[in-house]
C-alpha cells in the first residue's frame, strides 16, 4: 500500500498536470467561441461523433460523457439542433430511445474545431498532456 501522504514530487506531478489541463481547457473556451460556438457544443458534437462503436449516441450516454444532468443536456440537445448541428432519430430497435446524430453541418464544425484541439494538444510546452496523465499513475 502506498504511503498515504504525498511527496513533494506527487504534488509537483499534480499541479504540472492540472496546469496543463487547465491551458488546454483555456485554450479549447477560446478557440471554440472564436469559431461561433461554446465549450459545451463542442463537447457534445465531439461526444457524439466519437461514441465508440456507433456514430451516434443517447442522450443519457452523453450526460454520462459531459458529467451533466439528462435535462440539461436535452436543452443542449434542443440548442444545437436549433443551429443545425444535430438531428434526433427515434431508435428502431426501441421506439422509446432517441439517438443524436450530426448533421452535415454539425460535422463541418466540429472537424473545423476539433483539428485545431489535436494541433493544440501536441504543442503544448513540453509536449502533450498524455505524459503526465502517465506520471500520475506511476505515483
Amino acid at each position: 500500500m502506498k504511503n498515504p501522504v504525498l511527496s513533494k514530487r506527487e504534488f509537483e506531478t499534480l499541479s504540472e498536470f492540472r496546469y496543463r489541463l487547465r491551458r488546454f481547457l483555456r485554450f479549447s473556451e477560446q478557440v471554440t467561441r472564436k469559431h461561433g460556438i461554446t465549450p459545451l457544443q463542442y463537447l457534445l458534437l465531439l461526444h457524439v461523433k466519437g461514441f465508440p462503436g456507433r456514430d451516434w449516441a443517447r442522450v443519457g450516454e452523453l450526460a454520462e460523457r459531459l458529467q451533466a444532468q439528462h435535462h440539461g443536456v436535452v436543452a443542449l440537445v434542443s440548442r444545437c439542433e436549433k443551429l443545425g448541428w444535430v438531428a434526433r432519430r427515434q431508435n428502431q430497435a426501441d421506439r422509446r430511445e432517441v439517438e443524436v446524430h450530426l448533421t452535415a453541418k454539425g460535422e463541418r464544425m466540429l472537424t473545423r474545431v476539433a483539428q485545431l484541439h489535436r494541433d493544440e494538444h501536441f504543442n503544448l510546452e513540453g509536449g502533450s498532456l498524455l505524459p503526465q496523465l502517465q506520471n500520475l499513475l506511476e505515483i
